[in-house]
């Protein structure tokens, strides 16, 4: 790779580190922010397992209004539709 592909490489991850959440300026940060690995340890502490599925991006859009609407998070939601769904 030239020394200019590798400048743009490094600008990129720089820049995806800035914009990454959590990542605010200086004294901006007032939420804790909490590694993916630590996340991770919670999850299963939890009893949560990843489960990745590919959607219509439609119903993506009406899940994600619908649990801006009920004040839940996305997987809360999800977790609730689904359990409703298996059981009738």
């Amino acid at each position: 790779m030239k020394k200019t592909g590798m400048a743009k490489s490094d600008a990129k991850k720089l820049m995806g580190k800035m914009t990454a959440p959590g990542a605010g300026g200086f004294g901006n940060s007032d939420t804790a922010v909490i590694d993916r690995r630590e996340q991770r340890k919670r999850d299963q502490a939890l009893g949560l397992v990843p489960f990745a599925v590919k959607l219509n991006g439609v119903l993506v859009q009406q899940l994600q209004t619908l649990a801006k609407e009920r004040e839940l998070d996305l997987n809360q939601l999800v977790a609730e539709l689904l359990a409703k769904g298996l059981a009738g």
